[in-house]
């Protein structure tokens, strides 16, 4: 005999709710999971981002110019009056400690060594970058000088910075270099004093605009050039690159005498030393 299927009864009402209400709890209890979880994530982000930070200011630049010329303590005057903290103190400290270009034997100072240039700086640089900076540059500037002549001359490196200095401070028209130069030469050769009355000034500290007197010119300093031989012991200010290749380049002429022409500029020269006492006899060389 075949058994007849049993015919499966259809759910109740009361049984199709409740499997409905079951499936909704399931959705929302998932559905909730999922939220929380996003929500733990982003909070999780914003509790581990860095606070935010203060932006700082990058400092400022500023500019230096020495003029050429200037002595080492009237460039720390200068350097002084342009940042808050590089000090006349300082820089002359730093430029005492400063390690100074080779080749030049062993220089009592910096003087001569600081290129006069113009230079820039960060507010907060130290004195010793403004000096490392003239140093460094000078270096470049003194590769470009060609020294055959000057040492054919049994002239040292040193003493070409020492007479481009003189020509410095005694030189305002520029093609009178060399002939200063030529001068300062033939009377090194001819062992007579060079009369620059720069350097004595430099030795006793008279400033330019104070006359030198009798007094100033029997004193025994090294850089009393009226009195004494031969150059002096350093350079008497930091000379630029013109009056440097002039140092080492002069005039091929004979002059051995010079003196400052009404116009307070230029320079009257001569080999001769009547003419050079006939024209200082004029009175027209009080500058």
């Amino acid at each position: 005999m075949v058994e007849r299927p049993k015919l499966s009864r259809r759910p109740t009402r009361q049984q199709v709710y409740r499997r409905r209400v079951a499936a909704l709890a399931i959705v929302l209890i998932v559905f909730g999971g999922c939220a929380w979880a996003a929500y733990a994530v982003v909070r999780g982000h914003k509790d581990s981002a860095p606070a935010p930070t203060t932006t700082v200011a990058a400092p400022k630049q500023f500019r230096v110019t020495f003029p050429e010329g200037l002595t080492m303590r009237e460039m720390a005057q200068v350097a002084g009056r342009r940042s808050r903290l590089i000090t006349p103190t300082g820089y002359l400290r730093a430029a005492s400690r400063a390690r100074l270009p080779a080749g030049f034997g062993r220089p009592p100072s910096s003087e001569g060594f600081l290129f006069p240039d113009t230079y820039f700086l960060f507010e907060t640089d130290p004195d010793a970058t403004l000096v490392d900076k003239q140093l460094e540059n000078f270096r470049a500037k003194w590769g470009q000088i060609d020294m055959r002549y000057a040492r054919s001359k049994n002239l040292t490196q040193y003493d070409i910075l020492i007479i481009a200095s003189m020509i410095e401070k005694e030189v305002v028209v520029p093609r009178e270099r060399r002939l200063v130069a030529a001068v300062i030469y033939n009377r090194l050769h001819e062992r007579m004093p060079l009369g620059i009355d720069a350097t004595l000034r430099y030795g006793l500290g008279i400033p330019p605009t104070k006359a030198i007197t009798k007094r100033d010119l029997a004193s025994d300093s090294p850089y009393n050039t009226r009195k004494l031989r031969g150059l002096p012991p350093t350079p008497i200010a930091n000379p630029g690159l013109a009056s440097m290749q002039a140092a080492a380049h002069p005039a091929n002429v004979d002059y051995l005498y010079f003196v400052r022409k009404p116009d307070c500029r230029s320079h009257f020269f001569t080999a001769s030393i009547d003419e050079f006492l006939a024209y200082t006899r004029t009175g027209l060389t009080n500058c």
